[in-house]
């Protein structure tokens, strides 16, 4: 159990808050670069935003710069959000105050003529950037860290799709639901079998394990549910390791990741990966960022979208399924389809199991297994990274330039080796990530190949 101390301060995120001071380390998703540019998604020159418990304003003036500032206007508080983008800034309804990305005052035009007014006002402004679809804000002080050379942003724009999702709850019970491999033989358990590469959207575990042949994962997780997990710290975060003893010569081998500080990175498919972040709104939502990495062909992001949109109401990015309408339950589904009686969207499934903990989950009453080993861990890791900023020091995964390289990956493998230790089918793992690696037409492996 943990203390309600302990809860507090990995999970409150406001300014000033030991959760909050960590991560204004790091870059932070703030929205997707489509919800300047698709009118499908609703596109809107200037968006409200609300991250780690604040509120500001993003927009992209006429020179194409990104700005993140404060979104009440300093001189009265109105919303900057209902700004005008005009003048090489955004301009307020209210007054016609002009702030620029860097949140200079440009014009105060009620003033009187020769007014120097505007010296003397400052709006908050955070740098923003774009990678990968997605723009990150730093809401942090002094120079931001470099982004590590993982797949998902060393690939090109061709071969990732970013999507988001709003969940009503917070951050961490949502995160840590990535870092558990145990659950899938529960929470997605089919009670019948698809055809291999019938797997569809939301249906991953419905298909045939990746590498795997012909052994439908629905059958695997249904029937080895208890899985070996082994946790290893790594130069991103932690590696976790799940393997499932199908005979003495076939295991089933599962290699995902917790990439600190707050996201994971798992299998989709033989040739996609998702790196998935979970980012606070405030204390009680956050959304989920996705970015899926084709190590094959480009993404057809009209597709994905398409599947996605869906199920998902904007311009909030809410679930259409969700506590509102019982996340779909149906208790005959449940007596024989479904584990859950929530149908065959596994997504909907991780909702409900985050939300259902309440807008912040009591850890002083849970009671932790085995099974939580890479929960443990993850927790121990961000308690010691709190404490290293509060007394001064550089947090893991708070990178110089000099070295983003040396983080690369992470090794995301699902497939059914021999039988072994764990070192060897890491091994096994590792072998065919580096293949798939080898293969892929953006990869460095696979550029060195073709130039020998």
């Amino acid at each position: 159990m943990m203390s309600r101390e302990q809860n507090d301060r990995l999970t409150r995120v406001g300014p000033g808050q030991p959760a909050g001071r960590l991560l204004r380390r790091y870059w932070q998703p703030v929205a997707l670069a489509e919800e300047f540019d698709d009118e499908r998604v609703g596109a809107r020159p200037v968006r409200a935003v609300r991250l780690l418990g604040e509120d500001f304003v993003l927009f992209r003036d006429e020179r194409g710069r990104w700005g993140l500032l404060d979104r009440d206007c300093p001189h009265r508080g109105a919303d900057l959000a209902y700004g005008r983008l005009e003048d090489g800034g955004l301009r307020c309804s209210f007054h016609g105050w002009l702030f620029d990305v860097q949140g200079r005052c440009l014009d105060t035009p009620g003033e009187p003529e020769g007014s120097r007014l505007c010296d003397r006002v400052r709006q908050r402004a955070c740098p923003v950037t774009e990678r990968a679809g997605v723009l990150w804000a730093w809401l942090g002080e002094g120079e931001p860290p470099a982004f590590p050379e993982l797949d998902c942003f060393v690939a090109p724009d061709s071969h990732v799709f970013a999507f988001k999702g709003l969940w009503a709850c917070n951050w961490l019970q949502s995160l840590e639901v990535g870092i558990d491999p145990a659950h899938a033989s529960f929470l997605h358990r089919f009670f019948e079998d698809e055809t291999p590469g019938e797997a569809s959207y939301g249906r991953q575990f419905r298909g045939a394990s990746s590498e795997s042949g012909n052994l439908p994962m629905t059958k695997l997780l249904r029937e080895y549910h208890r899985p070996e997990i082994f946790v290893e710290p790594a130069p991103h975060g932690l590696q976790l390791t799940a393997l499932r003893r199908i005979s003495d010569s076939v295991t089933h081998v599962r290699m995902t990741n917790q990439v600190f500080p707050q996201a994971f990175a798992i299998p989709l498919s033989d040739e996609m990966t998702i790196t998935q972040f979970h980012v606070p709104v405030d204390d009680y939502n956050n959304y989920w960022y996705a970015l899926f990495t084709s190590f094959g062909a480009p993404v057809d992001k009209a597709l994905m979208r398409e599947q996605r949109l869906k199920l998902h109401e904007l311009p909030d990015y809410r679930p259409r399924v969700g506590r509102d309408n019982q996340y779909g339950f149906d208790p005959r589904e449940q007596s024989t389809q479904t584990y859950t009686g929530m149908g065959s969207d596994i997504n909907v499934h991780d909702q409900w199991a985050c939300e259902s903990q309440g807008p912040i989950q009591d850890r002083t009453r849970e009671h932790l297994g085995t099974t939580d080993k890479a929960i443990i861990a993850y927790r121990r890791m961000l308690l010691k990274a709190i404490e290293l900023v509060e007394q001064g020091g550089t947090p893991p995964m708070c990178l110089r330039a000099s070295e983003a390289a040396a983080v690369r990956g992470p090794v995301i493998v699902d497939a059914v080796g021999p039988g072994g230790s764990v070192d060897e089918l890491r091994a096994f793992g590792s072998g065919i990530d580096a293949r798939r690696r080898a293969r892929a037409p953006w990869s460095a492996a696979a550029r060195a190949g073709a130039a020998r």
